[in-house]
């Protein structure tokens, strides 16, 4: 009995010392990953629109300089004036109010060279542990998180859109993006084991994620701040340097992005040179997409634009990922009814977020006949109350000012979306409310398109089939569920779409039947929020990122096959058979034994397998 009580006290004595051995690897590990703090110099501009007194709202409307520098020092402290009126330079502004934010150097061939040189440098000694990793993403978790009103700031400077936009569009979406590559980018890039079958027991199969090296990322200006970061985020993680190219709509804020990313490289004892910010003007982009130091591309843009970043990048053979926007759809069910007003609050979202000009806004409301009518009584007179303008601007010194919706990037589109309103109306579409540019008497130099509600808009109107990219709540009538589909399905776009309703059996319908990359039910962009793969189909593109896919989008994926270690203790390996032999004796032989093979090891039978084995044993023994 005694022996009993020593085994149990040995026992539990060694579970209690594992336990703590456990908790303090634990705490070790945590604080190993503990966020590092750091500063970096905020733009002028920001600190301008930080400042309470009155005289901060005057500004110059002659060019100013780029003053808290550019990044690889592409900005200049002094410049010819008439290089500022040339192709030399980007010039930068406001579009929700026309300030001038001084310029930019574009970069050169030669530039993008060096860029492409130094990130390889940088990788070639980036080998972090996953705890490492952690550490860095935590970092830009924490600084992030403490400098949120600046970034918001220069991202509704730089683009135009409101407060709260940005924090939907620019602060929540990143901040889930380090979280979830925090919790979960270790899990999906571990070395995994595959299955073997018969002939192969003795294997051992894994895959293993390699870093490809120096990647690539063309991204939009339509959120300036999350779609520069979010590629840096997955590459970095998979083990990559990463070139990023942010429109030059938008290069004023990519300046002080890009400091953030490399101000937490530097905190954490990494080569800030790992992340390189170029700014190029069209012509000189093909000279970056066409780069045989790039391993793999993502771009975010145009189809057209995409056509030609495809074409340059199959000069170098470079994988490319394509996220081409689309017309998204919403269906609204008929049994949505009772919380119709619910539903409207987020078709309002999913269209006017960042002034219409988002990737997966909703661009067709598709009601069938019981809400259609109920629908428009709600979104109506909501469209009309919209209030637009700059909202740092006006909410400077004026807390009670609010305001609904920000610019759009440009004026560029204005006359197409003008004309295809026009064209709609002409064909027999209701124009509500909006249809046309606003001339904001604060903004003379501002790009303002007024909310637009459209009606009775059918899938042959070229309005139903062209993206907008704006502020437009275009509705459709649908007969039915199947109907409803159909329209859905109508165009040539496939990236994200949304179903409304409650009964499962049209819902799941809808999601099934409904040709798209992402789907979200009740809900507008939820798959986006929850780091789920991010792509489309159709014309919308190809290639996912985001979430697990779109990681090891970014490693080489290796597989490797070896002797199990129990094989290896047995003397167990491959060893090619007499009959199999080069030179071969015995074609006639040699052809049986394959059959053999083939039989034991793929036979749907145990009568088929045991003759495999009986012709491999007596072909093996002549």
């Amino acid at each position: 009995m005694d022996f009993y009580f020593v085994v149990a006290g040995v026992v539990t004595s060694t579970l209690v010392i594992l336990t703590c051995a456990s908790w303090i690897a634990s705490y070790t590990g945590v604080q190993d990953e503990a966020a590092a703090r750091y500063t970096i110099a905020t733009p002028a501009e920001l600190a301008q629109e930080q400042r309470s007194d009155a005289a901060s709202k005057n500004f110059s409307t002659t060019p100013n300089k780029d003053t808290h520098g550019a990044a690889q020092g592409a900005a200049q402290s002094t410049v010819d004036s008439s290089v500022l009126n040339s192709d030399h330079v980007i010039n930068c502004e406001c579009p929700a109010d026309g300030r001038p934010l001084g310029y930019h150097i574009p970069s050169k061939a030669a530039d993008i060279d060096a860029a492409v040189e130094r990130a390889a440098i940088a990788q070639r000694t980036w080998s972090p542990t996953f705890s490492q990793r952690r550490r860095l993403l935590k970092t830009l978790l924490r600084h992030i998180l403490d400098n949120q009103e600046s970034i918001v700031a220069a991202c509704c400077i730089d683009s135009g859109k409101t407060k709260i936009d940005a924090c939907f569009g620019e602060i929540l979406v990143t901040v889930e993006k380090l979280q979830w590559t925090i919790k979960h980018g270790e899990r999906a890039l571990t070395i995994s084991r595959r299955p073997t079958n018969l002939l192969m027991c003795y294997k051992k199969n894994t895959v293993i994620y390699e870093p490809l090296g120096v990647v690539a990322a063309c991204v939009s200006w339509n959120y300036p701040f999350h779609n520069f970061i979010s590629p840096v985020i997955s590459a970095l993680f998979a083990g990559n340097a990463i070139i990023i190219k942010p429109s030059e709509q938008t290069c004023w804020s990519s300046v002080y992005f890009t400091d953030i990313i490399r101000g937490a490289l530097t905190a954490c004892g990494h080569s800030p040179e790992l992340v390189q910010n170029v700014v190029c003007w069209p012509d000189v982009a093909d000279h970056l997409t066409s780069h045989p130091g790039l391993s793999h591309i993502t771009f975010i843009g145009s189809r057209e634009i995409a056509h030609k970043v495809c074409a340059s990048a199959a000069k170098a053979l470079t994988p490319v990922t394509v996220e081409l926007g689309g017309k998204d759809p919403a269906i609204v069910l008929d049994d949505t009814l009772g919380n119709l007003d619910e539903v409207a609050t987020v078709l309002m979202r999913g269209v006017f977020q960042s002034a219409g000009q988002n990737c997966i806004g909703i661009e067709r409301i598709i009601a069938l006949p019981q809400v259609h009518d109920r629908l428009l009584e709600i979104v109506l007179p909501k469209i009309r109350q919209m209030r637009l303008g700059s909202v740092l601007l006006d909410e400077h010194g004026k807390p009670s000012v609010t305001l609904d919706m920000g610019s759009m990037i440009s004026s560029r589109s204005f006359t197409k979306l003008e004309s295809l309103i026009s064209s709609a109306v002409s064909l027999g579409a209701t124009l509500h409310s909006g249809g046309h540019a606003y001339a904001h008497p604060a903004h003379p130099n501002a790009h303002y398109f007024l909310p637009t509600l459209l009606s009775n808009v059918t899938p042959s109107m070229p309005i139903a089939q062209t993206e907008l990219f704006a502020p437009v709540f275009l509705v459709m009538r649908a007969e039915s569920v199947d109907d409803a589909i159909s329209i859905a399905n109508s165009t040539s776009y496939g990236l994200g779409a949304s179903v409304f309703g409650h009964n499962q059996r049209d819902v799941q319908k809808c999601v099934r039947g409904i040709t798209a990359g992402m789907v979200s039910v009740n809900d507008f962009g939820s798959y986006y929020a929850c780091s789920m793969p991010f792509g489309g189909v159709k014309g919308s593109g190809y290639g996912r990122f985001g979430g697990e896919e779109g990681l090891r989008a970014l490693c080489n994926i290796k597989s490797v096959c070896e002797d199990a270690t129990w094989a290896r203790w047995l003397g167990m390996r491959t060893r090619i058979p007499p009959p199999l032999q080069y030179p071969i004796k015995d074609g006639r032989t040699g052809w049986e034994m394959c059959l053999g093979v083939v039989g034991l090891g793929y036979g749907t039978s145990w009568r088929e397998r045991l003759e495999g084995l009986w012709r491999i044993v007596r072909t093996g023994s002549r």
